[in-house]
């Protein structure tokens, strides 16, 4: 529940700020709609080259590199002063969102035994997740544009606490249960 509301705190806030960068990089209308997939395109391939890699080597490793990833554009958005620099931030913002989403969601579920105990697990990690969005949307305020920095700070530690520290903390347990007990009635954790 963690690692998700750390990624949907984050997901609700992005199509927030995306066109202020777009504008303060001097594109309006048309241009600026096109300018505004791109980061998009790029998150949707990596979500499937990074689906796939992850069925052969496992989630836990994907979602800590993803999630660093972006936590790194978060830092970058909260503290830039350049269109530009922003603009290439919201590629790295996300690729570490929207390849977690699905990736998290297949790792706690890939982790449950039984269709009741992952049907009721996999609804209590959305639904906590999806109420995050109330969040996203009170940080981003008028007052703050075209920067907003203190949106920008707030979904860092989303990402970076939450998601990251979540996936590192969920990654270890994982581990240490394999190692130790040979998991849980004998069937491993998918790392």
């Amino acid at each position: 529940m963690l690692m998700y509301m750390g990624v949907d705190g984050a997901l609700y806030a992005f199509s927030l700020f995306l066109p202020s960068v777009i504008f303060e990089m001097g594109y309006t209308a048309t241009k600026a709609q096109l300018m505004s997939v791109a980061p998009y395109a790029v998150a949707c391939i990596l979500t499937v080259v990074v689906g796939l890699l992850a069925d052969r080597y496992g989630r836990g490793i994907f979602n800590i590199g993803m999630s660093a990833i972006g936590t790194l554009g978060f830092l970058i958005l909260a503290v830039s002063k350049s269109a530009g620099l922003s603009y290439f931030a919201t590629f790295l913002g996300a690729a570490g969102i929207y390849v977690c989403i699905p990736n998290t969601i297949s790792w706690v579920s890939n982790n449950c035994d039984g269709v009741y105990r992952r049907g009721i697990t996999v609804g209590a990690v959305i639904a906590w997740g999806n109420m995050n969005g109330v969040v996203s949307s009170n940080i981003y305020r008028q007052k703050d544009a075209p920067w907003y920095r203190m949106g920008h700070w707030i979904v860092f530690v989303y990402l970076g606490l939450f998601l990251l520290g979540g996936s590192l903390l969920n990654y270890a347990l994982l581990k240490r249960a394999n190692r130790n007990r040979g998991g849980v009635n004998g069937r491993l954790f998918t790392l």
